[in-house]
């Protein structure tokens, strides 16, 4: 059912935007996820020209919108009215229609594509991921941000996705009674079963797993930390959904990431997805997943430094009545 009405001519404008073939099986894409024109040309097998000439006819009818990062530009389905009339076209079509079967085996070929670029990646660099990381941020700052984000609570247990080398395990340690890393390179979980190893941190311990798929039941853990994860991911929101899930009533999610920048050197040497994220954006992702945003924080980069680090963090709402929860903007 379509929620929000439209004037006749902005509804007549939608309508005829929606009434073509290529047009149709470009928002049936898009609200799967994020995508770029390069991706839209491989999957529909179509000139770049003429899909953006689709995707702008999309966007100005308001069923699609247009993100730029840098050089590329992201297009996700629209949050306006015109959208809700995209979303129920989309419920009515055949989820077997061999056209729309056919280009969502084209999309889970793009972005298996995209996952072993990034695996490849990490085998590479695995054994220099926390060097290379300094890079770009400074570490010890970032760290006693987080710390000062979660340490207002004890925490039992602590979900760390896209864990790495492991390193807020080893940050946590003192202060869990357990803690899980689940990561999809077994490179850097070799890397952080010796790390948590070494430390002697029994009651941490590392496991493969898919951010988009937990198998973790739910409300299972106080504290899920995702650091320096989404700009290597195509579905955000999604990922951020997952962590929700397997939150414990009164739970805390704390995404760490970069704040926009343009560094387009990351995207082909390090495999970045996004040139980080507006702190507007990851909010709503948040509290799209179901969670309080509760403080909001971007700590500028260090004197050598070329990006600055936003941290987020939302709670679970399901909690006994008590004080609000106070936002904090920095």
């Amino acid at each position: 059912m379509v929620s929000a009405q439209l004037a006749f001519a902005a509804l007549t404008a939608t309508l005829k935007a929606a009434g073509e073939a290529t047009r149709l099986r470009l928002f049936v894409l898009i609200a799967e996820a994020e995508l770029t024109v390069s991706d839209l040309t491989a999957i529909l097998r179509q000139s770049q020209p003429r899909l953006s000439r689709h995707l702008r006819l999309l966007a100005e009818a308001g069923l699609v919108q247009r993100h730029r990062e840098g050089s590329w530009a992201f297009f996700r389905l629209g949050e306006c009215g015109a959208a809700d009339i995209a979303r129920a076209v989309i419920a009515r079509l055949d989820p077997d229609d061999p056209i729309i079967a056919r280009d969502r085996e084209r999309l889970a070929a793009v972005r298996a594509a995209r996952a072993a670029a990034a695996q490849n990646y990490f085998r590479r660099h695995a054994a220099e991921w926390d060097r290379i990381r300094k890079l770009h941020i400074a570490d010890a700052a970032v760290e006693a941000a987080i710390r000062a984000a979660l340490g207002d609570q004890p925490v039992r247990s602590l979900l760390d996705l896209g864990t790495g080398t492991g390193r807020m395990l080893e940050l946590f340690a003192k202060d869990i009674e357990s803690g899980l890393g689940l990561d999809l390179s077994l490179d850097m979980l070799a890397l952080a079963r010796a790390r948590l190893d070494r430390a002697g941190l029994k009651h941490c311990s590392v496991r493969h797993g898919d951010i988009y798929d937990l198998a973790l039941p739910r409300d299972s853990f106080d504290v899920v930390i995702i650091h320096q994860v989404l700009h290597f991911l195509d579905d955000s929101a999604r990922a951020l959904r997952e962590a929700a899930r397997v939150l414990r009533p009164g739970g805390r999610l704390l995404v760490v990431d970069f704040a926009p920048h343009d560094l387009e050197f990351l995207r082909e040497e390090h495999a970045h997805r996004r040139l980080g994220f507006a702190a507007e954006t990851a909010q709503q992702w948040i509290q799209a997943a179901g969670l309080d945003v509760v403080r909001q924080q971007t700590l500028p980069p260090g004197p050598e430094g070329k990006i600055a680090v936003s941290l987020w963090l939302g709670r679970d709402p399901r909690i006994a009545l008590a004080a609000p929860a106070k936002r904090e903007v920095a």
